[in-house]
């Protein structure tokens, strides 16, 4: 179950590193970066449209990584992974709830730099939630190995 061999790993964490640049920055759609985080069902739809769209890239990053460099993951790992990878980054793009945490641990004043209207890369809460999604890739990437051959 464990000790997958390394190099397994970074080619999985490398596919689902890259896959998060290009499906949170160019595939998400401009309805669900600016409403992701609003109140209601309506906000809660567009973080849940931009999460499974996400992930369906993702999914293909590391489906393409592992032909073509015959990775032995399983699919159900895969599955698991990309499933516990989903829900973070749902949990952490409605907004509230990562400032909620920065609050809590000390980064409230470095989370609210910037003017999100003006710059939104180049806010607290953006380099939050980027540094937020990547740890859960590392942990994505840890369980995608589980049960490689």
């Amino acid at each position: 179950m464990f000790g997958a061999d390394a190099s397994v790993f970074a080619a999985v964490f490398v596919a689902l590193y890259a896959a998060h640049e290009v499906g949170d920055h160019w595939a998400q759609r401009s309805a669900e970066a600016l409403g992701k985080g609003s109140a209601g069902w309506r906000g809660r739809w567009l973080c849940a449209r931009h999460v499974a769209a996400l992930a369906g890239v993702k999914a293909a990053a590391v489906t393409l990584a592992a032909a073509v460099l015959a990775l032995p993951v399983s699919p159900w790992a895969v599955a698991a992974a990309l499933a516990v990878d989903a829900v973070s980054h749902y949990w952490a793009d409605r907004r509230t709830t990562l400032l909620r945490l920065a609050e809590r641990v000390g980064k409230g004043e470095f989370a609210r730099l910037g003017d999100g209207a003006v710059a939104p890369a180049g806010t607290g809460a953006y380099a939050l939630d980027q540094s937020w999604h990547i740890g859960w890739l590392f942990i994505t990437a840890l369980i995608a190995c589980m049960g490689a051959n």
